[in-house]
């Protein structure tokens, strides 16, 4: 039986952005958290290896699993081309793995799904995007008939998911389905978004200095640094923008 816990922090689609993961952890300990799940897409991102080196060294029992970010970096680490990835985007893939390439075994290590027992909520899973994929899309929009086969019959009260990186809470069936958000790329209003459970879910946004966070970014050697820190810092693409484009692309 999995042990119990009684709040947790649900840290989502963090992209290298380490100004945002520090203000959420800033709040994280303010809220007595005693559990962090890390639900994925930590890479790729302009502060790659400053991000990873804080995660692993956090001072609160923490569980990882894996991202479409993980899996693009990993083939790229194995000497393999991201099928999965646009061309345009590789060099960001390229760029992640060159800064973690001393942490390819941790990121290998990490499963696709783990399962938490969060008082008040009974069992919850993790997933980055759905239980059976790491890559798929579905939001607030998608229809229950498409949703139902890949969230019934999971045994679990509560499904916490990302990827798509803006918040939603539904019910598919019996399920409970929870998007955490991203933290350090969100559509819709500037911030960091993250998720707080136990004993209910509470969805969480972040403001931080988001013109030093831009600043910080420029800095970097990343590919796209002036791109990151305007598009996804300071003006981020509209919430309304990215449902209808991500919900056309569903299941």
């Amino acid at each position: 039986m999995n042990t119990s816990v009684a709040r947790v922090a649900a840290l989502y689609d963090i992209h290298g952005n380490l100004p945002a993961l520090e203000a959420v952890l800033e709040q994280v300990r303010e809220a007595a958290v005693d559990h962090i799940v890390v639900g994925g897409d930590v890479l790729p991102g302009p502060m790659a290896r400053e991000t990873m080196q804080c995660l692993l060294n956090l001072p609160f029992p923490v569980d990882f699993i894996y991202g479409n970010g993980e899996v693009a970096v990993l083939e790229h680490l194995a000497g393999r081309t991201p099928a999965r990835v646009p061309e345009q985007y590789r060099p960001a893939i390229q760029w992640a793995a060159e800064q973690v390439h001393d942490c390819q075994s941790v990121l290998a290590s990490w499963p696709m799904t783990i399962r938490l027992q969060i008082d008040g909520m009974g069992e919850v899973l993790f997933c980055h995007a759905t239980p059976r994929n790491e890559d798929e899309c579905f939001t607030r929009l998608t229809p229950d008939e498409r949703l139902r086969p890949v969230f019934d019959g999971l045994g679990a009260a509560v499904v916490v998911c990302g990827h798509t990186h803006m918040q939603f809470d539904r019910l598919v069936g019996k399920t409970r389905i929870v998007n955490a958000g991203s933290m350090g790329m969100p559509f819709g209003e500037p911030g960091a978004d993250w998720l707080l459970l136990g004993p209910d879910v509470q969805l969480q946004h972040t403001p931080y200095d988001l013109q030093k966070a831009a600043e910080r970014i420029r800095g970097t050697m990343f590919p796209w640094p002036e791109d990151f820190a305007t598009r996804y810092i300071l003006q981020p693409p509209s919430a309304a923008e990215m449902l209808d484009l991500f919900t056309r692309a569903s299941i």
